[in-house]
């Protein structure tokens, strides 16, 4: 296994009087996608959320490159080289695409500041946005909205994407071009955790997992061990990976 780039070790997260996260161990090795698997309930966004500083660890250690992150302003964390997509997207909705991608992208101020070249290759991936590049983000379809939050967490390169069940509610034909833009990201060796239900996304990209139950990691090791395994499968998350295939 690759050197992990980000490394939590024993956190525990209290969101008001509920304890959350129950001593979460969890590594991502650097270069591979981590699928963060786990039933509804388990803890995943709220691991996605600790992680980037939006809720506290109030126990444990998260360490990016080897430095802690869990004392560290959200903003502190995102200019460290990490991108978040939740499962709500954070678009701006009142303001147009481009304007969105523009407040993304750390290095510029204006269009003409933005990568040419990746801003093609997104768009080569989701076309849609070119179409509507001057139309307030609020008027996307629900699709759209998702490509454009995907959009902005990969405008520039990253050091590490962390993302929320980008597949949720989308058409086919729309998680393939995801799957084919997170496939390209992989093979430049971009480090992804990535939460999703989706078994044929889990599958494709996988190269580690990790399941979550009850706040708590429970299970690590390869995808392919796991798709492979279906009595584990159906332990770990009460399905079949083959059946859903």
């Amino acid at each position: 296994m690759p050197e992990p780039l980000l490394q939590l070790s024993g956190v525990h997260t209290h969101i008001g009087a509920y304890h959350i996260l129950h001593g979460v161990d969890l590594s991502v090795p650097e270069g591979a996608v981590t699928m963060l698997l786990g039933r509804n309930g388990a803890g995943k966004t709220t691991t996605l959320r600790t992680i980037m500083g939006l809720w506290r660890a109030t126990q444990g250690s998260v360490r990016f490159r080897g430095q802690p992150l869990e004392r560290l302003a959200t903003p502190d964390i995102a200019a460290a080289g990490i991108a978040y997509v939740p499962e709500s997207m954070g678009i701006f909705t009142d303001l147009t695409v481009k304007e969105n991608m523009v407040l993304a992208a750390r290095g510029a101020r204006h269009e003409g500041e933005l990568d040419r070249a990746r801003l093609d290759w997104i768009f080569g991936h989701f076309p849609a946005l070119k179409t509507f590049w001057l139309h307030p983000a609020g008027k996307l379809s629900g699709g759209q909205k998702q490509m454009l939050a995907v959009a902005r967490a990969i405008c520039e390169p990253r050091a590490l994407l962390l993302i929320d069940e980008p597949s949720k509610g989308l058409a086919p034909a729309i998680v393939q071009n995801l799957v084919s833009a997170l496939r390209e990201l992989k093979a430049q060796k971009t480090t992804i955790l990535l939460v999703e239900q989706n078994v044929m996304v889990a599958r494709t990209l996988g190269d580690f997992v990790a399941v979550m139950d009850d706040g708590r990691v429970v299970h690590s090791g390869r995808m392919d061990a796991l798709a492979a395994d279906a009595a584990l499968q159906q332990r770990l998350l009460g399905l079949s990976l083959g059946a859903h295939a």
